[in-house]
């Protein structure tokens, strides 16, 4: 009987098999990437707490059901009639940061990025270094934001536009105290110290530690909801600090600091640019069939 038994299950499951499709190879493989990207979006947030009470609820509805709780079941009921808008209050900053990443991610492989980028970019960062350290060693605060591919328009329009050189002088000489657009950030777009007295979002995280003022909630909150990289200088330590994708790392000196920038601006320029994502290696791909092309007709001639 047992042989008979696990010869059923072998042939059941090889007709299983055969029915599966492609595209329901796909559709599985579809689900799979969203579900990880939804778990490492939530992972390190507190979005990660809220979706653990969803999963509580979830389990109670589930045990409601199985164990005949009429009184649960009726309350669990009701939750869930209105659970998907509930949700979405719920979420909404974590909603809103998600959506703007993903449409901004799927764009660098397209984008044309070229030496002269990566050349200004690193031309910026040496500037942006000098400057928080000069700043550090002052005690002078100040908020700088390397805008990236989700775009910043909106704050910039809080501030006001100069559109000038990156250098270190004109980054000190904003920050000054007595300056009129000192409390506000600097925000730096395409290798340019593009508007400065900008005001950013506040994070609304409670697990930030108190001895952060509003100048790092802002840092922290800006990278909360764009690919921001952002460089922070305590007003009342010195201490040198950045935010990327809500995460603040604190204490960095001079050589820490400018690794740690052309890490994430160069680094991730120069692997797009290269064909590092998927799209950048189907951009390569055409260039080199057109320059096949041209060669060819070059050739003709």
């Amino acid at each position: 009987m047992m042989i008979l038994g696990a010869s059923d299950f072998w042939s059941n499951l090889g007709d299983i098999i055969k029915r599966i499709s492609f595209f329901d190879v796909l559709d599985i493989i579809v689900v799979a990437v969203m579900l990880y990207f939804l778990f490492k979006f939530i992972r390190d947030r507190r979005a990660g707490k809220l979706a653990i009470g969803v999963v509580i609820l979830l389990i109670l509805r589930i045990l409601s059901e199985l164990l005949n709780m009429y009184l649960l079941q009726y309350i669990m009921r009701n939750i869930f009639q209105v659970g998907l808008i509930t949700l979405v209050i719920l979420f909404q900053p974590e909603l809103r940061s998600a959506l703007e990443k993903m449409g901004a991610t799927p764009l660098r492989g397209i984008r044309s990025i070229g030496d002269e980028k990566l050349t200004k970019n690193e031309a910026v960062i040496r500037e942006v270094v000098s400057a928080a350290v000069d700043l550090s060693a002052t005690k002078t605060g100040a908020l700088i934001v390397f805008e990236r591919e989700t775009k910043l328009g909106d704050l910039i329009l809080t501030g006001t536009v100069i559109d000038s050189n990156a250098v270190a002088p004109m980054i000190k000489n904003i920050f000054f105290n007595k300056a009129p657009m000192h409390d506000g950030a600097v925000i730096i777009r395409d290798g340019r110290l593009y508007a400065a007295g900008c005001f950013l979002p506040l994070s609304d995280n409670h697990d930030i530690i108190k001895d952060l003022g509003t100048r790092h909630r802002a840092g922290i909150g800006m990278s909360e909801n764009s690919d921001a990289v952002v460089v922070i200088v305590s007003e009342e330590t010195g201490t040198i600090s950045t935010a990327v994708e809500g995460k603040l790392i604190r204490g960095y000196r001079k050589e820490t600091l400018e690794s740690f920038l052309r890490s994430r601006i160069i680094s991730r320029d120069r692997e797009d640019g290269d064909g590092g994502s998927l799209f950048g290696k189907i951009r390569n791909f055409f260039r080199k069939l057109f320059r096949k092309k041209e060669k060819k007709t070059e050739e003709n001639k």
